[in-house]
C-alpha cells in the first residue's frame, strides 16, 4: 500500500528533569535535522537557547523544530516542564495533533505528570509515551506500565514487545481492535491508527534518550520516531482559512512574533488578517511568515494546514485567539495562585514600568498585571517563585529595569454552598431594567458558567443575550473578602425592559446588582489553592516530615519506605507549604526532594482568620453595589439589598414552592410533605396514563400467589429475598446527578461506583428494603450481564445491548404487580414507563435527601450507643 506524505504538529511534555529536552535533541539528531547531539547539562542544547534557560538548565519558553520521520514531516514543539511555566504548556496543547509524554523511569508517574495528563485529556490530544532513563536503576518496565495504567487510566500498551503480545494487549483497549483480532488474528497499522487518534490506545516505548557513550545508537528513540510515522494521521483541514494563535514573543531585534498554527485554507505572505482586541476590531498585514527550527528560520510565501509559523506585523493578536474560521480557545484551566507587589527603584516612572509589564503580559497572559490606583501600586500574579526570578531577569534584560518584589500573598477565591435567587433593578429617571438570576454551586474546578432559562414573552431574546454578555464580561467578586467568584452557575430566570426607556447600559447595571444581591443572601465559602506534593526524605527524617505536614493542615497517604528513603504523597494548602522546600533541604541536609503541583482550590483551612484580616465590607464596595435603584415621583431612590425583593416588578416564581407554613416545618415534616406531594402527583399522572393508554390490569391477589419463573437467565423474580419494599436504583443516573459522586466520577468512575454502593449498603441496612442497584454495561462487547451480591444489596450489570432503563422496566413489570416498588432515577421517560407498571418514582434529588436523612439517623444511633 502506498503511503502518502503527511504533516503533523507534535508536542513534547514532561515533569521537569524527566529528560524531555534530551529526547527532543535525540529525535532531531536521529532524524538528521541536526548533526551534533547537544545536552542540557552542557548548555549546548539545540532548543534551550535563552540565557535564562542555559543558566537554570530548564526549558522556560516553548520552542519549535522541524524534522522528518519516514513519510511524516513533524513540527516539534518542546514545552516547559517546570510547574511554574505550565500555562505556556497549556497554550501549546491547543495546537497539537499528537503529543509525546516523557516519564522518568527512575521516578515514575509524578504529581505534575498527572496534571499534564489531565490537560492532554481536556484538549483531546492523542498521546505517545516515552519512558526515559531505563538505563539507570529504578522500577522495571512491567511496574512502570502498571503504574501508568493505574495512575493515569487504561490504554497504555508497550509497543517495543513482540507483535503477538502487543496485539493481545491492544485488543483489550478498543472494541474495533477486538473485532479485528477475532477476524484476522493480528492487527495492522490501519487498525491501530484510529484507536490512537481516539485516545483509546497510548503506545509506550522504554529506553534512554541520552547517548552516554559513542557506541550508543539510541535504538529506543529510533523506535519512537518509527512509531510516530506509522501510527499518526494528519488532522482534517477546514476549506476556509483558519488559524489559532498560541504564543507571542519577540526576536533578538525586538520584533514582535505572533505564533500560530494554520488549521484550514492557506495563509499567504502580506495577507490581511483581522480579529478583535479589548472589544475593538483590528486588521493588520502578515509581513513575514517565519518557519523556525531552533533559533534559525526560513521565510515562506505561504503555509497550509498543519503548519506552524511565526508572523511579523501583527500587534493586536493574543494567545488563544482564533483567526478566520477558527474559534477562540476555551478559558485556560491553569491560573496563578500567588500575588507579589512590584517594588520599583527610587525615582522610577511607575506608569512607564506598568507599560513594560503589560508588554510582557502579552507574551504571558497568565502574568496578570494589576494596577491598584488607590494605593498607587503594581501587583503581578504568578504561578511560583521561579517564574518571579524569570520576570525579574526579563525586565532587566529587555528594559533595563531593576525591580524587587514584596512578600507574596495567596490568591483566594470564593464560591457559594446553596442555590439562591438574586434580583437587580435599575430605574433612575428615563432608564429601566430588571433582572432575576439563579445562583447555583458547581463541583470544584468547574469555574463560572452562564445560561438563560427565561421565556421570550417575559423578556425578549435580544435583552436575554445582552444580559448573558454582561454576565460573562465581568469578573464577579465574592462578599467575604472580595476575591473572585468561582464554581458557580448563574442562570437568567426573569427580567423586564421598558419599550421607551431601556438602554443597554441599564441591563448591565441591573445584572451586576442582581448577582451581587444573590451573593449577599447566599452562604459563601472561602477557597484557597492546594498543592499535590511528593516528598522524598531519608528514613530517619520520616517522622519529622509527617509531623510537618499535619502541622501545615495537609494530608498524606501511607508512606512508601525503602531501606534508605521514604516517600510521602498527599495534599496541603499553598499558604502553609510554599516555603517548605527550603525547610526540607535544611533538615535533610540536601538529601530530601519535594515536588509541588497545583491541585486546584479547596475550602480554606483558616477562613475566619483570613476574612478578619482582609476586613472586606461588601456593602461599602462602591464598584460592586448590591442595592437597587427605583423611581418614584419623578426621581430615583436607592433600596438596600435586603429590602429590594418587596419592590420588584417581576415575580420569577423561583422558590415559591414553599409556603410560609413549610418554612417553619422541621426537616422530617418537609420530607413527609414532599413525599405526599409526589404520591399525589403520581396519582394524577396515573390517571392521565390510563386515560391515554387504558387501565393498568393488576391482579389484587398476585402478591399471595407463586410467581412464575421467566426463562430469562439473568433475572428471576423468585431469586430476590421477600422484603416489604423493593427499591431499584439507576446507578449511573444517580452518580451524575449527585454533585459529590459526579465530581469523583471525573477522576475515577470505578471509585464513584464503589462509593455509591457503600452509601446504599448503609441505606439498606437502616431502611430494610430489597435494594437492587443497576449499572449499564450495554456497551461492553459480549457482556452476558451479571447479578452480584455486594454486602446486603444486589448489584446488576446489564448485558450487551441492554440499558439500565430496559432492565428496570422489565423488573418493575415482573415484581410491580403485587409488591411495593420504587425506582430512583431522574430520567423522565423512564419515570413514565415505571409509573405504567405500578411502581413509584423517586427523583435523584429526593433520593439524595432520603439518603442524607438516613445517614443522620445512623450517626445519632451510633453516638447514642457510644
Amino acid at each position: 500500500m502506498e503511503t502518502t506524505h503527511k504533516q503533523i504538529v507534535l508536542g513534547i511534555l514532561a515533569h521537569v528533569d524527566s529528560g524531555k529536552t534530551t529526547l527532543s535533541e535525540a529525535m532531531l539528531y536521529r532524524s538528521g535535522a541536526i548533526r551534533k547531539l547537544g545536552r542540557v547539562d552542557h548548555k549546548d542544547a539545540f532548543l534551550d537557547t535563552d540565557t535564562l534557560e542555559k543558566a537554570r538548565g530548564i526549558t522556560i519558553f516553548s520552542k519549535q523544530a522541524l524534522l522528518t520521520a519516514g513519510n511524516t514531516d513533524i513540527t516539534l514543539l518542546d514545552t516547559p516542564g517546570h510547574v511554574d511555566f505550565s500555562t505556556e504548556t497549556e497554550r501549546t496543547l491547543q495546537v497539537l495533533d499528537y503529543a509525546v509524554l516523557v516519564v522518568s523511569g527512575t521516578d515514575g508517574v509524578q504529581s505534575h505528570t498527572e496534571t499534564l495528563w489531565r490537560l492532554l485529556r481536556r484538549y483531546h490530544v492523542p498521546t505517545f509515551v516515552f519512558v526515559n532513563k531505563m538505563d539507570l536503576p529504578g522500577k522495571s518496565r512491567e511496574e512502570l506500565l502498571a503504574q501508568l495504567n493505574h495512575r493515569l487510566g487504561e490504554g497504555f500498551v508497550a509497543f517495543d514487545v513482540p507483535q503477538a503480545d502487543r496485539d493481545e494487549a491492544l485488543a483489550l483497549c478498543d472494541e474495533n481492535l477486538m473485532d479485528r483480532m477475532l477476524d484476522a488474528g493480528q492487527l495492522t497499522n490501519v487498525d491501530i491508527i484510529p484507536a490512537v487518534a481516539r485516545r483509546h490506545v497510548f503506545p509506550c516505548w522504554f529506553g534512554s534518550a541520552l547517548r552516554r557513550t559513542e557506541n550508543d545508537v539510541l535504538e529506543s528513540v529510533d523506535a519512537l520516531l518509527d512509531g510516530i510515522d506509522r501510527y499518526t494521521r494528519p488532522a482534517p483541514a477546514l476549506d476556509a482559512f483558519g488559524a489559532k494563535v498560541f504564543k507571542v514573543s519577540q526576536d533578538e531585534q525586538g520584533t514582535r512574533l505572533t505564533w500560530l498554527r494554520v488549521t484550514g485554507g492557506e495563509l499567504k505572505v502580506k495577507a490581511q488578517l483581522s480579529g478583535e482586541a479589548d472589544g475593538e476590531p483590528w486588521e493588520e498585514k502578515a509581513n513575514q511568515l517565519r518557519l523556525y527550527s531552533g533559533v534559525k528560520y526560513t521565510l515562506a510565501e505561504a503555509i497550509g494546514p498543519g503548519q506552524v509559523c511565526a508572523v511579523t506585523g501583527l500587534t493586536k493578536a493574543r494567545p488563544g485567539e482564533g483567526l478566520g474560521a477558527e474559534r477562540d480557545s476555551d478559558v485556560p484551566v491553569l491560573e496563578p495562585v500567588l500575588s507579589y507587589q512590584v517594588l520599583l527603584p527610587e525615582g522610577a516612572d511607575v506608569h512607564a514600568a506598568l507599560g513594560k509589564l503589560h508588554r510582557l503580559e502579552e507574551e504571558e497572559p497568565q502574568l496578570h498585571v494589576v494596577w491598584n490606583e488607590t494605593l498607587g501600586e503594581i501587583h503581578v500574579q504568578l504561578m511560583g517563585e521561579v517564574q518571579l526570578e524569570v520576570l525579574r531577569s526579563l525586565l532587566a534584560e529587555r528594559f533595563g529595569l531593576n525591580v524587587e518584589f514584596g512578600p507574596g500573598g495567596i490568591l483566594y477565591k470564593e464560591t457559594i454552598t446553596e442555590p439562591m435567587e438574586g434580583v437587580g433593578h435599575y430605574e433612575p429617571l428615563r432608564h429601566y431594567a430588571e433582572v432575576h438570576v439563579k445562583l447555583e454551586p458547581l463541583p470544584r474546578g468547574s469555574g463560572m458558567q452562564f445560561a438563560a432559562d427565561c421565556r421570550e414573552e417575559v423578556l425578549d431574546k435580544n435583552w436575554q443575550r445582552l444580559v448573558l454578555t454582561h454576565l460573562e464580561e465581568k469578573q464577579h467578586l465574592g462578599v467575604l473578602t472580595g476575591a473572585p467568584l468561582t464554581d458557580v452557575k448563574i442562570t437568567l430566570i426573569a427580567g423586564r425592559a421598558h419599550l421607551k426607556h431601556t438602554e443597554g447600559g441599564d441591563f448591565r447595571q441591573a445584572t451586576y446588582r442582581a448577582v451581587r444581591q444573590g451573593l449577599m443572601l447566599a452562604k459563601s465559602q472561602l477557597l484557597e489553592p492546594w498543592y499535590a506534593f511528593r516528598l522524598e526524605v531519608p528514613v530517619e527524617n520520616l517522622g519529622r516530615a509527617m509531623t510537618d505536614i499535619q502541622r501545615m493542615e495537609g494530608s498524606f497517604d501511607p508512606p512508601e519506605s525503602g531501606e534508605e528513603a521514604a516517600v510521602l504523597t498527599g495534599f496541603a494548602p499553598v499558604a502553609t507549604m510554599r516555603s517548605y522546600p527550603m525547610e526540607v533541604v535544611g533538615y535533610t541536609r540536601g538529601r530530601g526532594h519535594l515536588t509541588l503541583t497545583l491541585d486546584g482550590y479547596r475550602p480554606c483551612h483558616n477562613a475566619a482568620e483570613i476574612i478578619e484580616a482582609v476586613g472586606y465590607e461588601p456593602e461599602h464596595d462602591l464598584d460592586n453595589p448590591a442595592d437597587s435603584v427605583f423611581c418614584a415621583h419623578g426621581a430615583g431612590f436607592v433600596v438596600p439589598w435586603n429590602q429590594v425583593r418587596s419592590h420588584m416588578h417581576v415575580d420569577s416564581g423561583w422558590g415559591k414552592s414553599k409556603s410560609p407554613e413549610q418554612e417553619t416545618q422541621s426537616v422530617p415534616q418537609r420530607r413527609t410533605a414532599a413525599y405526599r406531594a409526589t404520591l399525589e402527583e403520581d396519582a394524577e399522572l396515573l390517571k392521565i396514563f390510563e386515560r391515554t393508554y387504558g387501565p393498568i390490569k393488576r391482579d389484587p391477589l398476585a402478591a399471595f400467589r407463586p410467581v412464575q419463573k421467566r426463562e430469562r437467565p439473568d433475572f428471576d423474580a423468585q431469586q430476590w429475598e421477600i422484603l416489604p419494599e423493593y427499591l431499584l436504583v439507576d446507578g449511573y443516573n444517580i452518580i451524575f446527578a449527585w454533585d459529590e459522586l459526579n465530581a469523583l466520577a471525573k477522576d475515577s468512575l470505578e471509585a464513584a461506583r464503589h462509593k455509591l454502593m457503600d452509601i446504599l449498603c448503609n441505606y439498606q441496612g437502616y431502611q430494610k428494603c430489597n435494594l437492587i442497584l443497576v449499572f449499564d454495561a450495554y456497551r461492553v462487547p459480549g457482556s452476558p450481564g451479571s447479578i452480584e451480591q455486594y454486602h446486603n444489596i444486589h448489584v446488576v450489570y446489564t448485558k450487551e445491548a441492554e440499558t439500565a432503563d430496559m432492565f428496570i422496566e422489565h423488573v418493575t413489570h415482573e415484581i410491580g404487580k403485587g409488591r411495593r416498588v420504587r425506582v430512583a432515577t431522574s430520567d423522565g421517560m423512564e419515570q413514565i414507563i415505571i409509573l405504567g407498571h405500578g411502581a413509584l418514582r423517586v427523583s435523584a434529588r429526593m433520593f439524595h435527601e432520603e439518603v442524607q436523612n438516613v445517614e443522620k439517623q445512623i450517626r445519632k444511633l451510633v453516638q447514642g450507643e457510644a
